[in-house]
């Protein structure tokens, strides 16, 4: 009679399996996650401009939130970045797409960052 605890651990195609496809997660993981986190650097930083806004032109804010942008690494033109004042309020819209590279396809993570805020005179 044959137990069956005796088989347990005898597929190691399954293990493989498993370690591919978690390697697999770390590898897609660790190529979003700094992207991510320089697209809501930029966005705190747009967030920021918005409130002091009242003290610089408009012209101003665009250059400081491109030249932040370099910065980041994220490929910002300054065609797509809307910076506009109307009838006391600020409204910033910034769209890009960052290539995220991986072994056999490349990406394209597109993000929007829109703001409308109320100038603050200060």
């Amino acid at each position: 009679m044959v137990r069956l605890h005796s088989r347990l651990g005898e597929g190691k195609l399954g293990c493989i399996l498993w370690l591919l496809v978690l390697g697999a997660v770390v590898l897609v993981t660790a190529r979003l996650i700094p992207v991510k986190i320089r697209s809501a650097e930029l966005y705190d930083f747009m967030e920021e401009q918005a409130q002091f806004a009242a003290r610089t032109s408009t012209k101003e804010v665009k250059a400081r939130i491109l030249r932040r942008a370099e910065e980041l690494e994220l490929p910002l033109d300054k065609k797509n970045l809307l910076v506009e004042r109307h009838a006391g309020r600020i409204r910033m819209r910034a769209t890009y797409s960052v290539p995220i590279e991986l072994p056999f396809y490349t990406f394209e993570w597109s993000f929007e960052h829109i703001l409308d805020r109320p100038v603050f005179i200060v």
